[in-house]
Formats: structure tokens, C-alpha cells, sequence
């Protein structure tokens, strides 16, 4: 889920990435699996968007396991947001039937009031204009309006309102076109026993 107005809060629309040309992400290792997963909780915990059973739901579902899955699928799918040589945030997307889902976007409070939230989402969307996806889709909440400003910034557009749509609350759908012109489509992370076991196993040695 889009936590946007983390990335974007207190940037003003003109300031400048600190290092023009150079992308401050980076794509995620098992090495930070611990630290995204801590700081993804303390994301869903303190988010003044969501409801209780959402913030249960997501961090049932968004275990260290699925972090660990979305690296396997691809390293970007994780992407860590870097400020002075260290992690300062991250964005965790995902493949769906041809459609890259922006879950959350998220900057540690103590690296806000820069210019990382910008760049981070600018080198975003550029990283993907790779030809594999038809669109970048992401969900906010009515009343998200930093969100809904840095949405409209980087060339997504609200295509519906969804009404009810989690434990009856309403939520916001916005897309952004890519231009998909390679063959085939990602299948999305592996499940199963066996997927875990190893996926473990490459956590454990990576520490």
C-alpha cells in the first residue's frame, strides 16, 4: 500500500535530487530484509491512513518471506532509497499480470525534509520504462492529498475511486502508462515449501 506522502512530505516542488544524473536507489539484497521489514512495521503502525484490521492484514501478509520472494523475482522490487551512503528509505513493488504494483514507499523519518523523496520516485519510474509492464498501479486513501500531489507529479492519473473496497473503506486507484515491448510476463513471486527453504537459506548466508 502507498505510503507516498512519506516520500513526499515537505519537498518543495522545485528542489533538486543533491546528485543530478545519479539514481539515489538502489536494489534490495537479503542483507536488508531485517531493517526493511523493522521499518516497514513502524510504517504500517504509524500511519494516520489506515484502519487496525488493514495494519493487521498487511503485516500478516508482508512478512520477511515475501520480502525475500520479491528479491528473488527481482533485487528491484526492493528498492532501497540512499542518502550519504546509507539506507534511508525503500519502495516495494511487485508483479501482477502485467502490471507493476507500487505497494509502499516509505522514507525514514529522520531523512525527511530533503530532496530523496522526489528523486527516489523519479528513479522509480524511470528504472521501470523497461519495457516489461504495461503500467505502474497504486492505491491511496481519500484525504492523502501529498499523495495525490506527487501521484499527479510523476504522470499517474486516479482512474477510479473504489468504494468499500478494504474492510469497507474507500480507496483511490492511480496509474501511470509504461510502454510494455518485450515478450511474455513476469509470473509474479514463488510460493510454496520448498521456495521458502531456500529462500531462508540464501537470508542465513547472506548475514
Amino acid at each position: 500500500m502507498d505510503e507516498t506522502a512519506s516520500l513526499a512530505e515537505g519537498i518543495p516542488a522545485t528542489e533538486q535530487s543533491a546528485a543530478p544524473g545519479a539514481s539515489p536507489l538502489r536494489p534490495g539484497s537479503y542483507r536488508d530484509i531485517d531493517l526493511v521489514h523493522a521499518r516497514l512495521m513502524e510504517a504500517i503502525d504509524t500511519s494516520p491512513f489506515y484502519i487496525p484490521e488493514f495494519k493487521a492484514y498487511e503485516k500478516s501478509r508482508l512478512t520477511k518471506d515475501h520480502l525475500a520472494a520479491l528479491i528473488e523475482a527481482d533485487p528491484r522490487h526492493l528498492f532501497i532509497a540512499m542518502r550519504n551512503s546509507q539506507p534511508a528509505g525503500f519502495m516495494i513493488s511487485g508483479p501482477e499480470l502485467g502490471t507493476l504494483w507500487l505497494y509502499w514507499s516509505y522514507l525514514f523519518p529522520e531523512h525527511r525534509r530533503s530532496s530523496l523523496g522526489v528523486a527516489a520516485m523519479r528513479a522509480f519510474v524511470a528504472q521501470w520504462e523497461n519495457g516489461r509492464f504495461h503500467k505502474i498501479s497504486t492505491y491511496t486513501k481519500p484525504g492523502n492529498e501529498v499523495a495525490e500531489a506527487i501521484m499527479k507529479r510523476f504522470g499517474f492519473k486516479r482512474t477510479a475511486v473504489l468504494e468499500n473496497h478494504m474492510f469497507g473503506e474507500d480507496y483511490l486507484l492511480y496509474e501511470r502508462p509504461l510502454t510494455k515491448a518485450l515478450a511474455g510476463y513476469d509470473l509474479g513471486i514463488r510460493g510454496g515449501v520448498v521456495g521458502r527453504l531456500r529462500r531462508r537459506i540464501k537470508r542465513l548466508v547472506a548475514r
